[in-house]
């Protein structure tokens, strides 16, 4: 499939009502339950959403465009939301991710990006050059990893509970060390 951004816009504008479709109104054993040791649970999956929001998309976006690759990308704290949790709800959480992902949508739209801005090339500490398409990209896969790490670390608060069927749950198989 080749990239086209109203599309990968489409997907990101979309997370947040799937985020909260999933989280809202469940009991905190959902929420906060994981899927074994250095795990995130649904909980932290949101914190990471928001942290990546707030320091990840848009100011990586902002360094290309404005910089290049001759400054790279500061580096990004995967797990910052355990320092940030200050006794949070979800439902804050859920509030606060959906606030500042209509922001960074509008953001992302108001730059009307040309195919020449997408294949402006960034440094990533670790990664390497990468193209402001690549990053956009990565932002749609990567809300859709953690879509799916969601869905996992509540489909483990029940992984004794379904009995035989186990054996045919791939979304219950121990996280890959």
């Amino acid at each position: 499939m080749e990239f086209e951004l109203d599309e990968a816009i489409g997907v990101l504008r979309n997370t947040p009502a799937v985020v909260r479709s999933l989280l809202e109104g469940v009991a905190d054993g959902w929420v906060r339950g994981n899927y074994g040791a250095d795990t995130f649970s649904a909980f932290d999956v949101v914190g990471h959403l928001i942290h990546g929001e707030r320091t990840d998309w848009i100011p990586r976006t902002r360094i290309i465009l404005t910089h290049g690759a001759s400054r790279p990308f500061d580096p990004f704290d995967r797990c910052a939301m355990y320092e940030a949790d200050d006794g949070d709800s979800i439902g804050v959480l859920l509030d606060t991710f959906s606030r500042l992902r209509a922001e960074n949508i509008d953001t992302l739209g108001g730059l009307n990006l040309t195919r020449e801005q997408l294949s402006l090339e960034g440094e990533h500490p670790a990664l390497g050059r990468v193209t402001l398409e690549k990053l956009i990209a990565d932002w749609v896969v990567h809300d859709l990893n953690h879509t799916a790490q969601i869905a996992k670390a509540m489909a483990f608060q029940y992984r004794e509970n379904v009995g035989p069927w186990r054996a045919y749950m791939s979304i219950l198989r121990p996280a890959a060390r």
